[in-house]
């Protein structure tokens, strides 16, 4: 195969009002990941340039798996993330510094003083 799993469809729409094409899946070690420009979430426009507008999930199916060897795609990037499985992270992270970047300065910092006091209290 490709290397990949596919989403939408005019039977099956993944994004209310869009029957597009998205890559929901880069499977790991496939021919896709190996090549590396395919992304998760990009819409796919055109399989060797066949247009893959107003097509059921299965036909489109179908059309990536007797693409052949040569395969060409025409995609688009997702600009904006989208709510769905697709791309979509929600790791409570809101952005900015992680919390490590104070954590870990902070604990070198209480370990050095506790070292510091710890010896200084040796030589009285």
């Amino acid at each position: 195969g490709l290397g990949f799993n596919i989403v939408g469809g005019t039977d099956q729409q993944y994004i209310s009002n869009d029957s597009s094409i998205y890559v929901s899946r880069i499977k790991k070690d496939g021919a896709a990941y190996l090549d590396g420009r395919l992304q998760e979430g990009d819409k796919i426009l055109a399989i060797n340039g066949r247009d893959l507008k107003d097509l059921r999930h299965k036909d489109a199916v179908e059309l990536f798996r007797n693409a052949g060897y040569d395969v060409s795609l025409k995609i688009q990037r997702r600009l904006q993330p989208q709510n769905g499985p697709v791309g979509h992270r929600d790791d409570g992270e809101s952005g900015g510094l992680p919390l490590a970047a104070f954590l870990v300065p902070g604990l070198a910092l209480a370990a050095a003083a506790v070292w510091i006091l710890l010896r200084y209290r040796q030589r009285i």
